[in-house]
């Protein structure tokens, strides 16, 4: 998913078990979406928690904040009660918002012995995509749906909020006259 694409209507069951839209956020203003690998990992925390502090300098864009993981409708639970977020973290268990977002980590082909009657190759995660199944990526989608702004960074997680709330304090009011 690229800078001027269309984001995709999702549902998915948030923390408290509640079914969301993602077109239902954007009934209610700007959504900033940021997909994280694993609840309660260091980078993980540290990047949630700051979209947490940051909270009333979104609330002065009227932006919403989601989180969303391949962990668990129970995992995000804890992981949100844990920390306290005041913002939904989405399940998204199987991975199949990840993928139409691209941040979905890539299925390897596994080497299988090859003859000329037989060249059936296993598709299977590699170790790397188990252990950590998506990829660090925030969006900035607008209340039509167009993705204005996309941050990426797998190992500086604080920069993700910092810079999808730059954009809406000077980009998108902007875009908006």
């Amino acid at each position: 998913m690229n800078e001027g694409d269309q984001a995709p209507n999702f549902y998915l069951f948030d923390h408290t078990g509640t079914r969301r839209s993602l077109y239902a956020f954007l009934s209610d203003g700007p959504v900033v979406l940021f997909f994280y690998p694993i609840a309660n990992s260091p980078i993980c925390s540290a990047e949630a928690c700051h979209f947490r502090d940051l909270a009333s300098e979104f609330a002065a864009v009227h932006a919403q904040r989601v989180g969303i993981s391949t962990d668990t409708v129970d995992r995000q639970a804890h992981f949100a009660q844990q920390r306290a977020f005041d913002y939904p973290l989405l399940s998204d268990e199987h991975g199949a918002v990840a993928e139409q977002f691209g941040v979905k980590r890539g299925i390897r082909r596994a080497r299988a012995k090859q003859t000329q009657r037989h060249r059936r190759r296993n598709k299977r995660p590699g170790l790397f995509a188990r252990l950590v199944p998506t990829k660090r990526k925030t969006f900035v989608i607008d209340v039509d749906g167009t993705v204005l702004k996309v941050v990426s960074s797998e190992l500086r997680g604080s920069i993700h909020a910092n810079q999808a709330l730059w954009y809406l304090q000077t980009q998108y009011p902007t875009l908006r006259r």
